[in-house]
């Protein structure tokens, strides 16, 4: 079993849920065996985009949650019942970040997956906004909100709650040939 001691730097994840999950081991040991967020990711727009090319190129409701870091309505995305076999993309940068072989119903009125196709794909930071601490999730390559990760997923695993409007899906090919 790893201690806290010997891991030398922790995520926000880290930090925040190996402090205060009920399940302290099992969250813990989740996420010691996967790769954290490095120090080498940058915070900032790897496309070296401004704000203004994001807000001539995302539509109203896109800039809203993927820039300024608003959350949807529960219940109201497009892809939170959808239920066809492909990838989930930033809807910003085309990234891809999700397969819909991860994707389980929560119930929490998002899309929620347990887990992401490139954890490097994912940075995690940090969100004390509202009086509340959870971990907000961004795109690495162009560091737009996603949502939040919460360590309540399935089999004591993780849960990626992602906005809808964040994410662009892609099908799978046999999905195309049965429309």
């Amino acid at each position: 079993m790893i201690s806290i001691k010997q891991v030398k730097k922790h995520s926000p994840l880290e930090y925040l849920y190996a402090n205060t999950a009920h399940n302290f081991n099992n969250v813990f040991r989740i996420l010691c065996e996967r790769q954290t967020v490095k120090d080498s990711m940058k915070n900032d727009d790897t496309l070296n985009k401004n704000e203004e090319q994001w807000k001539q190129e995302l539509t109203t409701e896109q800039y809203t949650v993927l820039r300024e870091c608003e959350t949807e309505p529960p219940f109201t995305g497009k892809y939170y019942k959808y239920d066809k076999k492909g990838t989930y993309h930033c809807a910003a940068c085309d990234a891809k970040l999700f397969n819909s072989d991860t994707k389980y119903d929560s119930g929490s009125g998002w899309p929620s997956f347990y887990e992401a196709i490139d954890k490097e794909a994912i940075i995690e930071e940090l969100d004390t906004s509202f009086d509340m601490r959870r971990i907000k999730l961004k795109c690495a390559e162009c560091n737009s909100h996603l949502g939040h990760v919460f360590p309540d997923g399935p089999n004591g695993g993780l849960r990626y709650c992602v906005n809808s409007i964040s994410l662009d899906f892609i099908k799978q090919e046999s999905e195309k040939e049965n429309k």
